[in-house]
């Protein structure tokens, strides 16, 4: 495993994990009462909780969405939905100061065109961890994550293609910016909350992460219409406004 720990990060410096994955050490510092102020008009909305696995297992971060599509787990399997699971509600919109950072934050590491279209926003109380995973579930995967780090510092494991492939691992501070694209959708990565000491920041529930991306909400919207056109007629239809951008 490498480590890149730095005891003292410097503010705007660009440390590169692999081809095509930056951190942006303090990114986002200069507007965190901005973002915190934002977080909270998403959970008042959309309220973390803990979703469970279709395995079972209650996963130890606490997990919320915004955008036009958001992630969730049960015991159907993970994907994204258009509607709060827990509510009925479609997902607060993203705020305008997440699509801002996440594609200034996206065009420093080489990706101007990246618009994401969704924000997962997990919650990591000490102890709570992410095993490795692999973010595949968006349907663009040429795409990148932006993920922004809140609060408490957390460790961070970068690693390859596959499980045996050298696995990186760095502390994120408050305010620092991850930026991870193409392969990205193969990409294993997980995080957690570090267990060292430390003075607690203003997201002093523990330790924040938003994670943007671009899921591709036409295709979420395209979905449904076939299963609905299945589940009228017996048989799947062209719908005639198909083409039309997804009803908010």
């Amino acid at each position: 495993m490498h480590d890149l720990f730095d005891p003292i990060p410097r503010d705007g410096e660009k440390v590169a994990l692999g081809a095509d994955a930056v951190v942006l050490r303090r990114f986002a510092c200069d507007i965190e009462a901005e973002l915190l102020a934002a977080l909270r008009t998403v959970t008042t909305l959309a309220p973390f909780r803990n979703m469970v696995t279709p395995g079972g297992y209650t996963m130890s971060v606490a997990m919320t969405n915004c955008g036009l599509a958001g992630w969730v787990t049960d015991s159907s399997g993970y994907r994204y939905t258009r509607q709060d699971p827990v509510s009925g509600n479609p997902w607060p919109p993203m705020p305008a100061i997440f699509l801002s950072l996440a594609t200034r934050a996206a065009a420093i590491a080489g990706f101007e065109d990246f618009l994401p279209d969704a924000c997962l926003v997990n919650r990591y109380a000490p102890g709570a961890k992410l095993s490795l995973h692999q973010d595949k579930n968006e349907s663009d995967f040429t795409a990148p994550i932006v993920s922004v780090s809140l609060g408490l510092p957390a460790k961070f494991l970068f690693g390859g293609l596959r499980r045996g492939d050298r696995v990186t691992r760095l502390e994120l501070r408050h305010g620092d910016v991850v930026v991870w694209g193409a392969p990205r959708g193969s990409l294993t990565t997980a995080s957690m909350l570090s267990k060292t000491a430390s003075t607690p920041r203003p997201a002093d529930a523990g330790s924040i992460s938003l994670s943007a991306r671009h899921f591709d909400a036409w295709r979420l919207y395209n979905v449904w219409l076939r299963r609905r056109s299945t589940e009228t007629t017996g048989r799947i239809e062209a719908h005639p406004f198909a083409c039309c951008p997804p009803p908010l």
